[in-house]
This record gives C-alpha cells, sequence and structure tokens, in this order.
C-alpha cells in the first residue's frame, strides 16, 4: 500500500533533505527534535486530568478520565524514543487520549536514559515502576487486577522486559501488553531493515543508535538487549502487537508474533498500511494513527484479548 499522503510528504522532505542522520546530531539536539515533533499529534485532549507524581524516586504522570472516581482499570505506559529520549512532553497527547478513549487511568513512568543512564537502568526504572504501581493501586485509584503494560519502540521493548521480570520474580501480572512497533533485535537480523531502513524519517540508523547507546557493555543477544530471541516467554498474559508497513522494525514485532505462540502465549498481530514508525504519534495528519488509538483504547478498556 502506498504511504498516507501527510506521511508521504514527511517522507519526501526527509529524502530531500539528505536523510539526516540521527548520529550526527547531539542528543539534546535529538531530545528537542523529538519534542518539536508534537505538533503532529494533533489538538490536546482537554477532557483529562493530569497529576505528575514521584514515588520511591519514580516520576509518574497520572491521566484520568474528566470526573473519573474510584477504581479504574489502568495502563501503564512506556514511551519511545531510542532510549535516549522522550518522556512526558513527547508522548502528553497519547497519554490524554487513551485515557479519555478508553476510560481507564493511564501512567506514564518516566525511565532514565541513554547514554547518561545505561543498562539496566531503565528497565530497573521500569520494573520498579509497575512493583509501586502495584502495591500502591488502591491509593492510585487502579484495579490491580486490570493492568495493561504499554509502550512503543523502546517503551514497546521494556513493557516487555517489565512483565517478563515480574513474572520471574512471581509478583502481579499485568492482564495483557500492548506493544507498539516494539524494538527488539539489537542485532537487525531482519529484512524490513534493508527495506525500510534508509528512506522513511526514523532510519535503521537511528534506532540503531539507541542501542548502542544504552547497551555500550552488553552483548547484543543477551535476553534484555535483543528480547526477541527468548526462548522462555511462557507463562506471560496475553500480548497485542502493533506493527507498521513501512518500518525498519515491522519483520521483528512479527517475528515476536510467531516466536510468542510457539511458546504457548496468547498472541495477536496487526499490520497497519501506508505508515512508518513512530506513526502512533502522528495523529495530527494521519487517519491511521487515529485509528490505531482508537484501537488500542478499545482493548484496554476491555482488557482482554477479542
Amino acid at each position: 500500500m502506498a504511504l498516507e499522503s501527510a506521511i508521504a510528504e514527511l517522507v519526501n522532505a526527509f529524502i530531500a533533505a539528505g536523510r539526516p542522520s540521527s548520529r550526527s546530531q547531539t542528543y539534546e539536539a535529538r531530545r528537542a527534535g523529538y519534542i518539536a515533533s508534537t505538533v503532529l499529534a494533533g489538538d490536546i485532549e482537554r477532557r483529562v486530568n493530569v497529576e505528575d507524581i514521584v514515588i520511591e524516586g519514580i516520576s509518574l504522570r497520572v491521566v484520568s478520565p474528566l470526573n473519573a472516581e474510584g477504581i479504574l482499570p489502568a495502563v501503564i505506559y512506556y514511551h519511545g524514543g531510542c532510549f535516549v529520549s522522550g518522556g512526558f512532553a513527547t508522548h502528553d497527547n497519547q497519554l490524554r487520549q487513551l485515557a479519555f478513549l478508553s476510560g481507564c487511568r493511564v501512567i506514564a513512568v518516566q525511565y532514565r536514559l541513554a547514554p547518561e543512564q545505561t543498562y539496566p537502568a531503565a528497565h530497573d526504572d521500569a520494573e520498579l515502576a509497575a512493583k509501586l504501581i502495584g502495591s500502591h493501586a488502591e491509593a492510585l485509584g487502579v484495579d490491580r487486577r486490570r493492568i495493561t503494560l504499554a509502550g512503543d519502540s523502546a517503551g514497546g521493548h521494556i513493557a516487555l522486559i517489565t512483565a517478563l521480570r515480574l513474572r520471574d520474580a512471581r509478583q502481579w501480572l499485568p492482564q495483557q501488553l500492548v506493544l507498539i512497533y516494539p524494538m527488539l533485535d539489537a542485532t537487525a537480523s531482519f529484512d524490513s531493515h534493508r527495506h525500510n531502513g534508509a528512506d522513511y524519517v526514523l532510519t535503521s540508523d537511528t534506532l540503531l543508535s539507541g542501542f548502542d547507546a544504552y547497551f555500550p557493555q552488553t552483548d547484543f543477544r543477551h535476553p534484555e538487549a535483543s528480547p526477541l530471541w527468548r526462548d522462555d516467554f511462557s507463562g506471560l498474559p496475553p500480548v497485542h502487537i502493533i506493527t507498521a508497513e513501512y518500518d525498519p522494525l515491522c519483520d521483528e514485532g512479527e517475528a515476536l508474533f510467531a516466536r510468542l505462540t510457539e511458546q504457548g502465549v496468547n498472541c495477536s498481530a496487526q499490520r497497519y498500511l501506508g505508515v512508518i514508525h513512530g506513526f502512533f504519534q502522528l495523529g495530527g495528519i494521519s487517519q491511521t494513527a487515529r485509528n490505531a488509538m482508537r484501537d488500542i483504547a478499545g482493548r484496554v478498556s476491555g482488557l482482554g484479548m477479542p
């Protein structure tokens, strides 16, 4: 399928600019550019309440439907940004939209970023946040039995690792995972890196530079660097995986679906056509992004696999 027209304009402008490499930018410039890109997310959803809190040193943003009271199902959300950027500012509108459309409390986690902090800092923050949310569920207005772990890109990776750590620690488990074009394979083994890796704005170079920054002393086949290759997925709750047609990571997301299914995990996957890595944050220009948001909201509000 052809690219959506507005996304095609972004891609053509990127190519015309000479396909600038993220590796040539400072991390400060990458972070600032990510924040600047939020103008493409569309109008800010105002029909929510937003509260920033800190529990045991972990920064959380709690986004609740307007006038919501009592105990609600929840989404613990881990932001993307290739392990080196992103946070509440880059994902504010998605968090708001997800809370409004789903009727869930959405709790975003600010984890430490590379290169200032390297593996396992982000993973440890994410795991601690999930445990704290579980133990403070009643105070947060969260139904511990109805929690989804979700995330995009690096956040999808982190959501998956967090669920595996919770399982191994015999902690509470989320009811399901929603992984939005997750970063799963630091070895870049799949053909979609070759087919989609150069032209579609968020390139293989951009994505792999994040692995380089966060895992500088870690073998890329380590099970927490490239979780795709793990053989111990059994015991996870249901997983839904979202991929994008023109994403360097498309193949590895779909390979995860196959591996999870083979290992007995209830799993589904959907490839969204005509879009690129990062499309979930392009709701202001992409109908497919808006559709994906509604799809995800429906999934987490029901908190069960269709």
